[in-house]
């Protein structure tokens, strides 16, 4: 299973983004988007402006293990 920053980086190769450009429409430095990426570690907040940038819809769910129920929050 990808990662979230694995699967940001298909969706910039996929749309030609390089890093610059990202965060450049995210208005923080590429440095700072690297950090990100590189720990992997976004807010819910990040992510939404990351798929908005990058043409996506962003889809945020808990599904119970036991049932394979998806919580819609």
């Amino acid at each position: 299973m990808l990662t979230t920053a694995e699967k940001i980086k298909v969706i910039m190769k996929r749309n030609n983004f390089t890093m610059t450009e990202l965060a450049n429409q995210l208005n923080c430095s590429r440095q700072n988007l690297s950090n990100k990426m590189s720990r992997n570690n976004f807010d819910e907040r990040e992510l939404t402006a990351i798929a908005d940038v990058l043409g996506c819809e962003l889809e945020i769910n808990f599904i119970n293990r036991a049932t394979g129920e998806k919580i819609e929050l």
